[in-house]
């Protein structure tokens, strides 16, 4: 390690003890790791940095390359997490050199901590479409495949804006007690988004089983070769979220412990590059090696997606829907019909239809009447076993004697 000298000036901002010193930086600004101007746990070293950066810059270039040439949109997503990756050695690489920027280290851990989210994400999106593209009702367990990405996405934003809220509260310079609280909301982040891994991997092997029973009753075609089709998508997938949930063990074990010499974890920088950059290289290696563009073809390939133009229409054509339900609505209070004209109300019957009927005379003790405006014939009481044979005969359309 650099040397570095210190000068005894006493403060309570350290993050792993009441007090601290402030050294005197040594070569490229470092100083010990207990010192109040320290700004990482270990002395960051260069080369791996750069290892990394160049690493997660070829994968950011293929996937480029890959979305362009599968035409697939949402693939933006996993763009977006090898530029995360990228950018948090490049500043890792920076911050070796000038280890008193401030700003370098918070944005590379702020960096390195969220980027496997958006790893995440695409997961649940690309589960997704292997769900549309080959299961004939595009559901498992009655979660529609549309529905299931949107869900599980934003889950995952949930998951992001916690974990991103603790990372932040982790900063040089911060209280033991505000990186405490730092450390505590981002572990909830962390469980959170196991919890949600575990529930979509459930999905998934619902998903895996109704395969199996499609392509032995011939309703699915198995694809040749082992990794191809559905198996070489979700065979990808498990394996990937398997890679996050060790690297969110790895994480929960370094922040469990509290950041103190007595836990040697985030003291060491070699566990970061083998527990965490490693695994998620891997994700993003994988990803591109079987990528769905290539493994989900056909018209079901992606999920239904309306233009803008489309979805305005079809929101101009609800609201005219409603606007026409409530005007019928007005409609029939205002002609005040009445409770006869509702129980003589048709299947089928049109407003209009009905009145005209219920206006037709209808017949009642050998009389017509309308049952919109009259009234029946009033008739003396008689009781129903009466002997009145005349009575009977008007009433009941035969004499009874009793």
């Amino acid at each position: 390690m650099p040397s570095s000298t210190t000068t005894s000036t006493p403060t309570s901002t350290s993050p792993s003890s009441t007090s601290c010193v402030t050294a005197v930086p040594g070569k490229y600004g470092n100083v010990p790791e207990d010192a109040c101007n320290s700004n990482y746990n270990f002395n960051p070293t260069f080369a791996p940095a750069v290892a990394f950066a160049v690493i997660y810059a070829l994968l950011t270039a293929a996937h480029v390359t890959q979305a362009f040439f599968h035409k697939k949109r949402y693939t933006w997503v996993i763009i977006m997490a090898s530029l995360w990756e990228t950018a948090a050695f490049v500043l890792h690489a920076l911050g070796a050199h000038d280890q008193q920027n401030t700003g370098y280290a918070l944005s590379w851990t702020l960096l390195f901590l969220l980027a496997p989210l958006w790893i995440n994400g695409f997961v649940y999106m690309a589960f997704a479409r292997t769900v549309y593209c080959y299961k004939p009702d595009h559901k498992v367990w009655r979660i529609a495949a549309a529905g299931m990405s949107k869900y599980f996405v934003w889950a995952d934003v949930v998951t992001f804006l916690i974990q991103g809220a603790g990372g932040s509260m982790v900063v040089p310079g911060a209280s033991a007690n505000t990186v405490k609280i730092g450390i505590d909301v981002y572990m909830a982040g962390l469980g959170l988004q196991e919890f949600f891994i575990l529930v979509f991997l459930s999905l998934m092997v619902i998903f895996h089983r109704d395969c199996l029973a499609l392509e032995r009753n011939g309703s699915l075609t198995r694809a040749p070769g082992f990794l191809r089709g559905w198996r070489g998508m979700l065979y990808t997938l498990y394996v990937v979220l398997g890679l996050i949930s060790f690297r969110l063990f790895y994480r929960i074990a370094e922040f469990a412990g509290g950041i103190k010499i007595s836990n040697p974890v985030p003291f060491h920088e070699v566990y970061g590059y083998a527990m965490d950059a490693a695994p998620m290289a891997l994700c993003l290696l994988l990803l591109s090696l079987m990528h769905p563009g290539r493994l989900l073809t056909g018209p079901y390939a992606d999920l239904p997606r309306l233009s803008r133009k489309e979805k305005k229409a079809a929101k101009q054509a609800k609201k005219q829907e409603k606007a026409q339900l409530k005007a019928e609505q007005r409609n029939q209070l205002a002609t005040g019909k009445s409770h006869v004209e509702m129980e003589n109300f048709l299947p089928g019957d049109s407003p209009q239809t009905s009145t005209e009927r219920l206006a037709e005379p209808q017949p009642y003790n050998g009389q017509m009447y309308s049952s919109i405006g009259q009234q029946p014939p009033q008739q003396a009481y008689a009781p129903p076993h009466s002997n009145n044979q005349a009575y009977n005969q008007a009433t009941y359309g035969y004499a009874m004697d009793v």
